[in-house]
């Protein structure tokens, strides 16, 4: 599950600008006498420090973001099936314009809606809705509209030269804004008030951090093998042990788990489970391995310690892809989605 060798330090570049412009004049030269001070009956300055705005490459940078999500629109028909038409669609997502799929069900809406964020696929190969294909027709035919998102970078989306070097954070952004965009639709077929996510592997954590920057935005999420809550550990696994040069961007820019723990606290999801207030089902096989069955265990531990509605549905035997009884083992997440959006 490589990143991409692509690595810009802009942002980084301009908040060392932000905060390291300090005056470099000292006193000690300094020979003139020192200039009174002025009589005045305002009252002296408490001293008290000011918050510092929060690393722009974090959630707690997320967080303080306003998400815009609009534009969202129905371009060329891509399927027609007995059940429901698929079209290719495009969407605005903070300033970038995101490509995906989206089924629309036959028959009398609104539909209640999910939005699907897929697992890793090289962006070099990467064609407009691929990844979770049979969840994709599943839901339309059991009565969803189903927006499948692309992500930056992937597909016929826009480029973000920031993004691999940055955590992939601009694929939270992209999953928010098609929720908001969704919404903004004002399409018959969309109940905006009866919104989901899925996210598979990679789309996982993308889903673990939607919820944590954007608490409210849907009613309801389900993650099938999700990738680690700690980014750090998903690096090791998927990139460090297979030389990935990546690697070495990411920290020269922002410092190792060793070097800059704060950083690396911040940028996972785990930190942040205090801030969820949506129901998560969470589906892991006991034979994943990609994806740790005890990731997604951990994962479960720090939400049931905070108190949040979360499940744990361990699959026996099942590996990273639920091949073997996938469509029985979907009846578990379709009845998730079902109890709470219908």
């Amino acid at each position: 599950m490589p990143l991409r060798g692509k690595a810009c330090v802009t942002v980084c570049l301009v908040l060392a600008a932000a905060v390291g412009c300090t005056s470099g004049d000292g006193d000690a030269a300094r020979t003139d006498p020192p200039t009174p001070a002025p009589t005045s009956t305002e009252r002296p300055s408490t001293g008290a420090p000011t918050s510092k705005p929060p690393h722009p490459v974090s959630l707690p940078g997320l967080i303080a973001r306003e998400h815009r999500g609009s534009g969202l629109r129905l371009g060329a028909v891509r399927a027609r099936t007995d059940a429901y038409i698929q079209y290719a669609v495009t969407y605005e997502a903070n300033g970038l314009t995101i490509s995906g799929l989206m089924n629309v069900p036959e028959g009398r809406g609104p539909f209640p809606a999910l939005v699907l964020a897929h697992g890793y696929i090289d962006p070099a190969v990467c064609t407009t809705g691929r990844g979770l294909a049979r969840e994709q027709d599943l839901l339309a035919r059991s009565g969803y509209v189903v927006l499948h998102t692309d992500y930056r970078d992937h597909a016929g989306s826009d480029d973000d030269p920031d993004n691999d070097v940055n955590l992939r954070l601009g694929y939270t952004e992209d999953v928010i804004a098609a929720v908001k965009a969704l919404r903004d639709s004002g399409r018959p077929e969309v109940d905006g008030d009866r919104i989901g996510l899925l996210g598979r592997s990679m789309g996982g954590g993308v889903v673990y951090n939607t919820l944590v920057v954007a608490p409210g935005l849907v009613d309801a999420a389900v993650v099938h093998a999700p990738v680690s809550s700690r980014p750090e550990e998903n690096i090791d696994q998927f990139q460090r042990r297979n030389g990935d040069p990546v690697v070495a961007e990411i920290e020269a820019q922002h410092g190792s788990p060793e070097e800059n723990p704060a950083f690396w606290r911040e940028v996972s999801p785990i930190t942040y489970v205090d801030r969820v207030t949506e129901p998560l089902l969470i589906r892991h096989g006991t034979a994943d391995e990609t994806c740790p069955l005890e990731w997604s265990e951990r994962t479960t531990a720090a939400f049931e310690a905070a108190g949040k509605d979360v499940r744990l549905v361990k699959q026996p035997g099942k590996g990273h892809t639920f091949y073997a009884r996938w469509r029985t083992s979907m009846d578990t997440t379709m009845g998730f989605f079902d109890r709470r959006l219908r």
